[in-house]
């Protein structure tokens, strides 16, 4: 069974930095793609960044140069290193994972196959 449970949202100012991270358990594939969606209020889901497992790195034009999603593949974590937010960048952010030896960008949130519960993330200005 796979859960992933993501962690280090919280409320910021604009310009600061956080870093999230998605612990996951039971991945028992070695190929996968996973990814950072961010829902604001009132507002779909949308992929913020995705990472393949040979480390491929895709990012929405609206966070490149500011977020980075990396893995540490030995203790299975997915993180996203946010610098420079802004206040458009409050939302609920969330990880998701899907068994496939690729990823595409942006992902719909019908392609991943698990979920987080989601961590908030508030941008003051």
């Amino acid at each position: 069974q796979v859960q992933l449970q993501e962690s280090g949202g919280g409320s910021v100012e604009a310009g600061g930095s956080l870093r999230l991270s998605c612990a996951a358990s039971g991945l028992s594939y070695r190929r996968y793609c996973m990814g950072w969606f961010r829902q604001p209020p009132g507002k779909e889901r949308e992929e913020v960044a995705n990472i393949d497992s040979d480390g491929l790195t895709r990012y929405a034009d609206s966070v490149k140069g500011r977020f980075t999603i990396s893995q540490d593949n030995a203790k299975n974590v997915l993180y996203l290193q946010m610098k420079s937010l802004k206040p458009e960048d409050t939302a609920m952010y969330y990880c998701a994972v899907r068994w496939a030896g690729y990823c595409y960008f942006p992902g719909s949130t019908s392609w991943y196959n698990y979920w987080g519960q989601g961590t908030q993330v508030t941008v003051s200005s």
